[in-house]
């Protein structure tokens, strides 16, 4: 039988739905997918997350089919440790019927960002030319962020990743966490108070703690008793703290809303009982937009609808 998946784009301020497959509504055991740098798709282990009910199949694909190439792994050169993943955001400042602006950044979990020399590994599919190495060095890394606030979260603007990509004679092709996706304070409402199924797409580090491979790791977030974002539920491979942090929203009948909740922060407390924070975007959001305007906002044409279509 044919069975069909539709994920809509609707650009900068669009949000992205996804009609799941009826026949998919069982319960799976959840899956970390390890990516591979040759390879277009990422391939599929299992983890040690409790079973929960959930179409994890649909969420990871329109994941991987809208996001796979906004996030970065990056960690302290020569050192061999602090590794972190961050990733590609668009606030939209504005837009009328022709044309968005909006301001680019840089977002990790800010306490990755406190030394003066990075190495940003790179991969084929962020450029559309030939790169000429397998990793970015950044000096001066700990300039330039600006903390937002308590949240955990720091932002450079990306004005700084192209100029040193036009320094080396290429550019930079990638998904971004528009504000279509970047969740806003009436999506947060609709979450439950209890756990509820979340992916996170960080990298992870390999056995050579050089090869740094895009995974979707499924846990799930609960709300904090403060109230003020939540809590990341199951593992969390070394390399995946910043990692952008996923639900899907359940609509009517089989479709839901593909959202980006927040930011993985770095575990608090020792071992396999740190507790792992998620900085929620609606207080991340209202803390850029209060940010100086970078003097490099971008002016754009609003991207087309766009449709994907998989069928199994």
């Amino acid at each position: 039988m044919d069975l069909e998946s539709h994920v809509r784009s609707c650009g900068h301020g669009g949000s992205l739905t996804h009609e799941a497959d009826s026949h998919q509504s069982t319960t799976l055991k959840p899956i970390a997918h390890f990516g591979n740098e040759s390879s277009s798709r990422p391939s599929a282990r299992f983890s040690s997350v409790p079973e929960q009910t959930a179409d994890h199949r649909s969420i990871i694909d329109a994941i991987l089919d809208n996001c796979r190439r906004s996030t970065l792994p990056y960690q302290q050169a020569h050192r061999g440790d602090a590794f972190g993943t961050a990733f590609w955001f668009n606030d939209l400042v504005s837009e009328d019927d022709d044309s968005e602006t909006y301001s680019q950044y840089l977002v990790p979990a800010g306490s990755l960002t406190r030394y003066d020399l990075a190495e940003i590994r790179l991969r084929r599919e962020l450029s559309d030319t030939p790169m000429s190495a397998n990793a970015l060095m950044m000096p001066q890394f700990r300039e330039g962020w600006t903390p937002l606030g308590d949240s955990g979260v720091s932002v450079l603007p990306a004005a700084v990743l192209h100029a040193l990509a036009r320094r080396k004679k290429w550019a930079w092709a990638t998904d971004e966490i528009t504000d279509g996706i970047a969740a806003k304070p009436e999506d947060i409402a609709l979450l439950d108070d209890g756990p509820v199924p979340a992916y996170a797409l960080g990298h992870d580090v390999g056995p050579d703690r050089t090869q740094r491979e895009q995974a979707v790791v499924i846990g799930e977030v609960t709300r904090r008793g403060d109230g003020h974002g939540f809590v990341w539920g199951g593992h969390v491979p070394e390399g995946c703290a910043g990692a952008p942090v996923f639900v899907g929203l359940h609509l009517a009948d089989r479709s839901f809303k593909l959202v980006c909740l927040g930011v993985l922060l770095p575990g608090e407390g020792e071992g396999a009982t740190a507790c792992h924070p998620v900085a929620a975007f609606d207080r991340i959001r209202t803390a850029v937009r209060a940010l100086p305007q970078p003097s490099d906002a971008t002016t754009a044409t609003p991207a087309p609808s766009r449709w994907w279509r998989r069928r199994k």
